[in-house]
C-alpha cells in the first residue's frame, strides 16, 4: 500500500522541520500552498524552502496551483467564499490528484502547507478527503512530529464537532462526510471585504 503524509510547516525553525521530514524517510516535499509565502515564518517562502529541501536531498514539488485551497475560477465561490466541493470537481484539480498518484509510486511524499493541524487545513479537508477510499495510507505529521493516521484524524475531527458515529439514523461513513463539509466551511477561504470574486 502506498503512504501519503502531510505536514504543517508552523513557524517551526527549518531545521525541526527539515528534521521531522528525515524522521518519517520523506523523500518528497509537495507545496500546496495557494500562496507559497509566509509573513510570520520567512524561511518558508517558496525559494529559500525549495534550497532548504533540496541540500537535504528531498524533492521539492509546487502544486498550489493544482491543489491549493483557493481559485482563480469564480465558479468555485459562494457569498465570497471558496467550496472545497466545488474545486474538487475542477478538471486542473483532478490533474494535480493524478501528478501526485503518480508521484506517489516512486516517492515519499508529504502535502505541505502552514496549518500545524490538519483539522485546520485543506491538506486533509479537501485533498486528503478525495483520496481516502483510495489503497492509500494516509498519515499526518503533527506539530511534535509524531505521525496520526488519517482514520483516528477523522474520529478526532467527530469529536471535535460534537458529531455521535453511532447515530442510529445515518451510517459512520455519512457522519464523517458530514463532518468534513462542516469543518471544511469553517475553514475555507473568504474573499476580503470589498474584494471582488476571481
Amino acid at each position: 500500500m502506498k503512504e501519503l503524509f502531510t505536514i504543517g510547516h508552523s513557524v517551526h525553525p527549518v531545521e525541526d522541520f527539515l528534521e521531522m521530514l528525515r524522521r518519517h524517510s520523506i523523500n518528497a516535499l509537495c507545496d500546496v500552498r495557494s500562496s507559497p509565502y509566509s509573513r510570520y515564518s520567512p524561511q518558508f517562502n517558496r525559494e529559500s524552502l525549495k534550497e532548504d529541501v533540496l541540500k537535504c536531498g528531498i524533492a521539492y514539488i509546487y502544486l498550489g496551483a493544482e491543489l491549493g485551497p483557493r481559485s482563480s475560477d469564480p465558479a468555485c465561490y459562494e457569498n465570497g467564499k471558496v467550496q472545497y466541493k466545488l474545486l474538487a470537481g475542477k478538471e486542473i484539480f483532478q490533474q494535480g490528484l493524478a501528478r501526485l498518484r503518480k508521484g506517489l509510486e516512486t516517492y515519499r511524499i508529504a502535502l505541505m502547507c502552514a496549518e500545524k493541524d490538519p483539522l485546520t487545513c485543506h491538506r486533509m479537508l479537501l485533498i486528503c478527503r478525495n483520496l481516502r477510499r483510495e489503497n492509500i495510507h494516509i498519515r499526518h505529521v503533527l506539530e511534535d512530529g509524531s505521525l496520526e493516521d488519517n482514520r483516528d484524524t477523522e474520529q478526532r475531527l467527530m469529536k471535535l464537532l460534537k458529531i455521535d458515529p453511532a447515530d442510529l439514523f445515518s451510517s459512520e461513513e455519512e457522519q464523517i462526510r458530514r463532518a468534513y463539509d462542516l469543518q471544511a466551511d469553517k475553514v475555507a477561504y473568504i474573499l476580503e471585504e470589498g474584494q471582488k470574486s476571481p
